[in-house]
């Protein structure tokens, strides 16, 4: 167990994904108040949402249910993308902050689907 959670904290697509999640709660503090239930709370859904699918995916037994979580995790991933261009349009993020955190979802987008390639490989090899 003690390995598996060292292996998650490790790796580099899970630390990214944690970096996206732990930015867009901190930018979005600032988000109007009659936000809260609405953008704010949808997109830190979201946002949390890549990393935990990615983690779920990673404590199945089966290489086909992680491919699967990490599917959902990419969709979580492009619906927090639009998220935060919505955001900045609406000049609730700077485009300081929009850029840092959208060139983080594009680290994690390639990542991702690097992953589910080489998950696919295995696949289609057995």
């Amino acid at each position: 167990m003690n390995n598996k959670n060292n292996k998650i904290k490790d790796n580099p697509l899970t630390q990214k994904a944690d970096e996206i999640a732990r930015l867009v709660y901190k930018t979005s503090k600032k988000f109007p108040k009659d936000e809260l239930y609405g953008l704010t709370s949808q997109l830190r859904r979201a946002a949390v949402s890549i990393i935990l699918n990615i983690i779920e995916g990673f404590a199945r037994k089966g290489t086909k249910e992680y491919r699967n979580f990490l599917y959902i995790s990419y969709g979580s991933l492009k619906e927090t993308k639009y998220l935060l261009y919505f955001a900045h349009r609406e000049n609730y993020l700077n485009t300081r902050e929009y850029e840092e955190i959208l060139n983080l979802t594009e680290e994690v987008g390639k990542m991702l689907w690097a992953t589910i390639r080489t998950i696919e490989k295995k696949l289609n090899s057995q």
